[in-house]
């Protein structure tokens, strides 16, 4: 009597795929020859097959919400140097990557001159808050309106709002270095009253005064004088 072949078919290959599991039928050939060399049982090959698939479908997962969250090439906060600048308030930061304001609907808001990493921070957030498995999606705010302004049907520009309304995190960077007209400020603050209380925004602005969580009503854990001359920080 022939011995049973442990080496899997071209067919049972074929079919995996068909169902919708391409890392089991790739890696499937090497796995059951390592469970008949270790004598593996049924049930022992087919829960190491199951939690490959599925560790293989949360890596793809990772990759689609980083990839939607276009955050381009950045520093990363183990680089960062807490010496500088000397007025970041490194609790507040901490506090700010907990995530927890993701959970409330709140808002960060990063306050400071040009060049002292605000972006940076905002980029690092957005970044933390996807491998926690939020969608996200980082843009400028000239970006946001460009794109906005865009839309030749108000059909289109609806679809364009709910995109934007639709991310767990949406950080605009850059708010208030160019200056808006009256159409492009009703469009930001209709991104952001869409999303007020239901779905977090980061921002990032170079006005120290002006209070931006107060124009854009966006009551919310707020970093003013995390960056930058204003040493104040204070939740609203």
């Amino acid at each position: 009597m022939r011995s049973a072949d442990p080496t899997p078919t071209t067919t049972l290959t074929a079919n995996l795929q068909r169902l919708g599991l391409p890392h089991t039928a790739e890696t499937l050939n090497d796995l059951v020859a390592h469970a008949t060399q270790k004598r593996w049982s049924p049930i022992v090959l087919l829960e190491t097959l199951v939690q490959a698939e599925l560790d293989e479908r949360a890596r793809r997962r990772l990759e689609r919400r980083l990839r939607a969250a276009r955050l381009g090439r950045f520093k990363m906060m183990a680089d960062w140097q807490w010496d500088w600048p000397k007025q970041l308030h490194r609790p507040t930061v901490e506090r700010a990557f907990a995530l927890d304001f993701i959970a409330k609907g709140e808002n960060v808001v990063l306050v400071g001159n040009q060049g002292l990493g605000k972006t940076m921070l905002s980029k690092n957030l957005v970044h933390q808050a996807v491998l926690a498995g939020h969608s996200a999606l980082f843009l400028t705010a000239s970006d946001l309106l460009l794109d906005l302004n865009s839309q030749d049907t108000s059909r289109a520009l609806e679809r364009r709002l709910r995109a934007y309304t639709r991310p767990h995190v949406l950080a605009i960077d850059e708010i208030g270095y160019l200056a808006y007209d009256a159409h492009a400020a009703d469009l930001l603050f209709q991104i952001i009253s869409r999303r007020y209380e239901q779905r977090s925004i980061i921002v990032t602005t170079n006005r120290l005064c002006g209070a931006p969580h107060n124009r854009f009503n966006a009551e919310s854990f707020v970093m003013r004088g995390l960056i930058g001359r204003d040493p104040a920080v204070r939740s609203t």
